[in-house]
């Protein structure tokens, strides 16, 4: 009886040090996981900014003339390389690439006097790569809104001379990034220009 006790207790200790042995191995590994993820977590987002992602300027190509994307188009879109800290930086036109961006549908609503209408067909110009370009399109909704409501304040006697129409594209323009920056956290769009424009 002797024998068998001695031959047994071995055993049990043994099972139950390798059960142990796994099990810290098993935290251990899972520890150091949690840890390395915590800390390479910690590294990447010290190291991207938000600006980061924020569209970048497109640089002027040596006698290159590339066309405009389409509305709708495949065509592909620019990739910028310079970096700005917002985007209401002056941009030097001489310096930096234009891209056109038409909107497709003409926008038509009353005007401030109830009795006339305007028809405006509108196309944005940026300096920026197509990001912003991307940022238009999905925010389409938000910014046919806002373009029907300022065009909807405006006087028809105002909107009938040349500065009128020239602070409509000022409006416009703002009120267009101030929609980009409120959904997409940058605007970008340079200014608005008149494709159509019917006043009655």
């Amino acid at each position: 009886m002797s024998k068998e006790n001695t031959d047994t207790a071995p055993k049990k200790g043994g099972k139950l040090k390798k059960l142990l042995l796994a099990s810290v191995a098993a935290l251990a590994l899972a520890g150091a996981g949690a840890g390395a993820g915590i800390y390479f977590g910690a590294l990447s987002a010290k190291e991207t900014k938000p600006e980061d992602h924020f569209p970048k300027l497109v640089l002027r190509g040596k006698g290159e003339d590339k066309a405009a994307p389409e509305s709708g188009s495949d065509a592909p879109l620019k990739t910028g390389t310079v970096s700005v800290p917002n985007d209401r930086f002056k941009v030097d036109p001489r310096k930096y690439e234009v891209t056109y961006y038409p909107i497709g549908d003409t926008f038509t609503t009353n005007l401030a006097d109830g009795s006339s209408f305007a028809q405006v067909g509108i196309s944005l110009s940026t300096f920026y790569d197509g990001k912003v370009i991307n940022n238009i399109k999905r925010q389409a909704v938000p910014i046919r809104s806002v373009v029907l409501m300022v065009l909807a304040e405006q006087d028809p006697a105002v909107l009938a001379t040349s500065q009128g129409k020239q602070r409509l594209q000022r409006q416009l323009t703002a009120a267009i990034n101030d929609v980009l920056r409120e959904k997409e956290g940058f605007g970008g769009v340079d200014n608005v220009y008149f494709t159509s424009l019917v006043i009655q």
